[in-house]
Parts: structure tokens; sequence; C-alpha cells
């Protein structure tokens, strides 16, 4: 997807926020509580609901808001913005997908070429003409004081936040709801068993060789933070070790994505940097900086560009199924 102006940019930024990611990368943190059994408790079926949880039976569950919801059998016009990494996993196909202003999610066009496209706050007329027969939602804010109007459209099922907040729980949760649990959890058991080969490997061929991820965008930097979106794939699963810079901006405050001047940039001990490049068509002016050329990595020529419409800004199996290839491209050779 692109990113080359400023609103377009700032809604990027929001939705990562709450979502991932940013998360991506990147919202809170998309991967750090993967283990915690409670949050991946099957959702609570409602009082005299029948105990039936495979595809194809109509099923009542209790969503993250409290509220019961019906869950048709096999449904086939689905509706889960901004969870379609989710969904992709799942080899499900949804009748609209997530967009703002300026793209989509272009890492997953491979898959959703041609599948229309929804504005990220989910017009009701334009949710109303998809016809959908079931809704799922991430971010309890997404529907705040307008549940019930989604809900008359198609049974509405929120994740709510705490689970939203952890890319694995969402995944599994939204396998939950479409009758894949089985599906949901060969697809963590795939990625991660690629995160350790991808992980062995990196110790290997760059043993104690530390990394950082930053995205320039309207002529500003944000580096990922250690434990969210991107940072807690780096670190966490993969195994890098972590910058004392990245340590820093961690700990202030902020989103997935943290805003670093160009001067603390120069002070970053990363022997690898990876570079998500927004302003590339514009010239990506803060490139050609003195003070950018002095930065240990890029004197060395361990800099590795990508495009905004690359996966890093993301989080799910497929995304940081993405990066971990561009990872291995870059660091093992």
């Amino acid at each position: 997807m692109a990113l080359r102006n400023k609103k377009f940019v700032l809604v990027l930024i929001s939705l990562m926020v709450m979502s991932l990611w940013l998360a991506a990368c990147g919202g809170s943190d998309n991967n750090k509580n993967a283990g915690n059994a409670a949050t991946n408790a099957p959702a609570t079926e409602a009082p005299g609901a029948t105990d039936a949880t495979e595809a194809g039976e109509e099923r009542t569950l209790v969503d993250g808001l409290g509220n019961e919801v019906k869950i048709p059998a096999n449904p086939q016009r689905i509706i889960a913005s901004y969870l379609e990494d989710h969904l992709v996993a799942l080899g499900v196909k949804p009748v609209a997908q997530w967009q703002v202003p300026n793209g989509v999610q272009d890492y997953l066009q491979g898959d959703l070429a041609g599948v229309p496209t929804l504005a990220h706050d989910l017009p009701f007329e334009a949710v109303t003409a998809l016809e959908p027969d079931l809704i799922i939602v991430g971010m309890a804010s997404t529907v705040e004081g307008k549940y019930d109007q989604y809900n008359k459209i198609a049974p509405t099922f929120v994740l709510g936040d705490e689970i939203n907040n952890n890319w694995r729980e969402a995944l599994l949760k939204v396998g939950e709801v479409l009758g894949k649990d089985a599906e949901a959890k060969k697809a963590l058991e795939t990625y991660d068993a690629k995160a350790k080969e991808a992980k062995e490997k990196i110790a290997a061929a760059a043993p104690g060789e530390s990394a950082a991820a930053i995205w320039l965008v309207g002529k500003n930097f944000y580096m990922v933070s250690e434990d969210l979106s991107t940072g807690s794939l780096l670190y966490g699963e993969l195994g890098i070790p972590v910058p004392e810079v990245v340590k820093e901006i961690s700990a202030t405050e902020g989103g997935n994505w943290k805003a670093i001047s160009l001067e603390k940039l120069a002070e970053l001990d990363a022997d690898h940097l990876f570079l998500i490049n927004s302003d590339k068509d514009s010239g990506s002016e803060a490139l050609n900086a003195p003070i950018w050329k002095e930065i240990p990595a890029v004197k060395s020529g361990n800099v590795y560009e990508y495009p905004s419409t690359s996966s890093w800004l993301y989080g799910g199996t497929v995304a940081f199924s993405q990066v971990i290839d561009d990872v291995l491209e870059s660091i093992v050779k």
C-alpha cells in the first residue's frame, strides 16, 4: 500500500496503535502474550447454546463485548475489516477488504486481488450494499455506539481489544468463529516452525549481530518498539540482539512505531538496519542528510530497504512470514 500523504499516514498510524500492527508492525503488543492460555480460551457459548463447534451448524457465541452472537452455518459473505491476514491464513476470501484513502494491504493482494474494497470506518450504506452474512470486528472502538446498527445488517462478532491486540489470539479467535479451529492451529504451527528455523539460520550466519527497523514517512523517522509489532518478531522470535537505542525508544510513550529524531538515529549501534521507505517517490530527502550517512550500519552498507507496500507495517502469520523471508535474504548470505 502506498503511504504517501500525511492524512493517510495519520490514519494508518492510529489504526496500527490500536490493532497491531503498528502493532504493525505492530497496536499494542501483537506477540508477547502469545502463550497466554487464558486469553486463548474459546469464545464463551451462550446459555442454552448448542454444543456444535464445527462449521455447518449455527452456533451462539459470546463476543468480546459480551454480546450473544448467532454465528450462521457456513457463512459465505464475510466482512472482517483489517483482519484479512487471518482470513488469508485460514483460506477464507472476504466479500470486501479493508481500505484507507490511498490503498489496501498490498502484501495480501496475491490472495485478495479483485476483492472489492471497504472503507476502514465501515460506512453503513457500503456494508449494507455488500449483503454480508457475518461481520467480524477487531477493535471495540470501531463499533462503539453503533453495534446494534451493524448487527441489524448481519450478525456482528467483536473480538475485543485484548484479543485483537495479540495477533496470535486474534487468529485463533477468528478461526473459532468461522469453525476453522484446526486450520488456525495449523497456520500457527507452520509459522512457528518457520520462525524457529529462521532463528537458527540467523544465529549461525550473524552471531551476536544486532538490528533495528525504522520507517521513513513524511520526512520523519519512526522506530519499531522492542516488543511490539515487527519488533516482537525481530527480537522475540528471531532472537536478534536489541540495540541500546531501540531499548531507549521503546521505553518512551507511543505506539508500535515511535518517533525518533535523525540525531538520535546517529547513535544507533545496530549492525543491520531495515528501512521501510514511504518517501521513495518524493525523493527520500532525509536519507541525503550527512548525519544519516554517518550511522554505522549505513556506512557499512548494511541497510536493507523495503517499500511501504511490504508487510513490515503489519502483523499476522502472512505478514510476519514475509518479513522473515526479508530478514533471511538480507542477513543470511
